[in-house]
């Protein structure tokens, strides 16, 4: 959630850093800003709602300034409006501000006390009425950073620029990811390197308690000890095409549609199809010594964990706990010695599981990480990192993410198996073979885009949406309703189906579509029979299965949606499939902003 970009550059940086604020827009934010300084002034244009707001006032009254900050932001302190926006400008400084500055009331109230004035209800000018304060003290813009930083509390990443140092800017990240970037006489400031991707790919990550000098001639980096520090400088390997929607109406439609081939790319770096044989990355301890798996995660990532779990003790007869991350800490979970923490994340950077993870250590476990994003904070302190290579996913609903780390996950319970002797050469080779199937099998539930589509309209008028599954498909009901609920705001759950008869099925009547989710199999009678149930209680029942499963559940549904027959391993990366396609039109069809859904944020970065 967030997004901050800042330029020192050599000419007007107005419409360079509205663009990268475009690049970040996948974050979640319900206002945004930009601020410059020029002639010993700051200039600034800020607006609720989205970018094309913001674009409307700059065009109306365009930024000079060859040096700039800006913002979009997720409302946490104060309402989502103008006077809430960043940047927020006091006295010779203006900054922006991602995170929670935890102890801003006690900090407020000294700075109250003092007689000092709020233009807004934000955490964030706190900060800058600190460094208003050192600054008009008589110290230097460095020194007022120094000063004020140990005095938050918190996550934050921050950006600074200051009026009588026009060709300077500050940065400092605690608990939120924040990058430097090198060009051609200019230096820029960024949220990720997505942001700064059109701008350079020679970029720097600050690391916890950083704080970053940028000028003209370059960066000088400083740790939480005021040292001043090297942070290698990397080639991002992105560029602003990855985030061109290409021939799709919206960035999550592109992103269902990238799935095969992204899935593929990812399996190529755990399997070895011509040896039949799972290679993972060699992990900092020994498998063999595992004793129990404790699964850590938010949202769909927690879902992909759930799947996991079946297969982890199905494949590795190794227990499995899983929690959701922002539970994890507070229910002091016991953790033995011996044990695996893993865990799942699109962005690497998400609050409730960093403070999960770090718990976690704490108490001894072996971390082990499934990331998008193999530069985050989570991915540099893991003991085993398993990247997912959906590459970026800009829709705020995750789709190609998911199905990536099931993919990870899948090959991380074979080799599980394997190291544990559970599993023969001969069925390594099957999950092989089976896995690398996937791709293939997923490009064939893409074709069926259009009966999903032409579904969409009944499901659309619906106010309330169930969706129901067994074993590993149970996850995937779970799945289907968020996405639901995520991008059309139309009410779902998902339940394991026979939950069903014990207080769900009091629901059912003749508006409630049901969704099925059933491939053949050993439990589809009896998620048949759960289905059963609700049609003679006049539920609208859509069952996903193959041709098989259709076949054998006869008549009584509305509509049926055939997937290709596969093997169970691979079904729940099939079956995300027409799940996703099902939300995504259901959400055009009600009018929605599919990308950007309200209230939500890409990377959640608060607890």
């Amino acid at each position: 959630m967030c997004g901050i970009i800042g330029i020192i550059g050599r000419e007007d940086v107005a419409d360079r850093l509205l663009a990268g604020l475009r690049r970040l827009e996948y974050r979640g934010y319900d206002s945004a800003g930009i601020a410059t300084v020029q002639d010993g002034a700051f200039d600034r244009r800020r607006a609720e709602g989205k970018l094309d707001n913001l674009a409307r006032k700059l065009a109306a009254d365009p930024l000079a300034g060859h040096v700039g900050i800006a913002h979009t932001r997720w409302a946490t302190h104060g309402a989502p409006t103008e006077d809430n926006a960043h940047p927020h400008i006091v006295g010779d400084v203006t900054l922006v501000h991602n995170g929670i500055i935890e102890n801003f009331k006690a900090l407020r109230d000294e700075l109250l006390a003092e007689g000092r004035h709020f233009a807004s209800q934000t955490d964030t000018e706190v900060v800058g009425h600190l460094v208003a304060r050192e600054l008009e003290r008589g110290a230097s813009p460095e020194e007022a950073v120094r000063t004020v930083l140990p005095r938050l509390h918190g996550a934050f990443a921050l950006a600074f620029l200051f009026r009588t140092h026009p060709d300077l800017l500050i940065g400092a990240r605690l608990g939120a990811p924040l990058v430097v970037g090198y060009g051609e006489g200019e230096t820029y400031l960024g949220s990720d390197a997505l942001a700064l991707a059109p701008l350079t790919q020679k970029i720097a990550y600050l690391e916890e308690g950083d704080w970053a000098v940028l000028t003209r001639d370059g960066v000088t980096i400083h740790d939480a000890a005021n040292r001043v520090v090297d942070r290698p400088a990397t080639l991002s390997g992105l560029t602003g095409a990855l985030i061109d929607k290409g021939n799709h109406r919206h960035f999550m439609q592109k992103e269902i549609f990238e799935q095969p081939v992204v899935v593929a790319q990812t399996l190529g770096s755990y399997l070895r199809p011509l040896a039949g044989e799972v290679a993972l990355p060699i992990p900092e301890f020994d498998f063999a010594d595992i004793r129990r798996v404790t699964i850590v995660a938010c949202g769909t990532s927690f879902y992909a964990g759930m799947v996991a779990k079946y297969w982890f003790e199905r494949f590795a007869r190794v227990p499995v706990d899983i929690d959701v991350a922002s539970e994890f800490r507070y229910r002091e979970p016991v953790l033995e010695e011996g044990g695996l923490a893993l865990f799942i994340s699109q962005s690497g950077e998400t609050a409730d599981t960093l403070a999960a993870l770090r718990h976690a250590r704490a108490a001894g476990q072996k971390i082990a990480v499934v990331v998008n994003v193999p530069t985050s904070s989570m991915a540099r302190e893991a003991d085993l990192l398993l990247p997912t290579h959906a590459g970026p996913e800009i829709g705020v609903a995750s789709t190609k993410a998911f199905t990536c780390q099931l993919a990870v996950l899948a090959a991380l319970a074979a080799n599980f198996a394997r190291v544990k002797g559970r599993l023969t050469p001969d069925e390594e080779q099957a999950i092989v073979r089976h896995l690398a199937e996937a791709p293939a099998a997923m490009n064939a539930a893409l074709a069926h885009d259009e009966e999903i589509e032409a579904l969409a309209p009944l499901v659309a008028r619906a106010r309330d949406v169930l969706y129901l599954g067994r074993g590993p498909d149970y996850p995937m009901a779970l799945e289907g309703a968020l996405k639901l609920k995520e991008i059309s705001y139309i009410h779902a759950e998902g339940y394991a189906a026979g939950e069903m008869k014990h207080g769900p099925i009091a629901l059912i009547d003749e508006d409630v579509p049901v969704i099925v989710i059933a491939p053949s199999g050993p439990l589809f009678d009896k998620t048949v029979s759960n289905m059963q149930e609700v049609q003679a209680r006049g539920g609208k029942v859509v069952l996903i299965s193959d041709a098989a499963g259709i076949m054998a559940a006869g008549d009584g549904t509305i509509a049926t949606i055939e997937m290709p027959e596969v093997h169970p391993l691979i079904a729940p990366l099939v079956y995300a499939i027409p799940v996703q396609l099902l939300a995504y039109h259901v959400a055009v069809a009600k009018g929605t902003d599919v990308d950007q859904p309200r209230n939500l944020a890409k990377s959640v970065t608060v607890e």
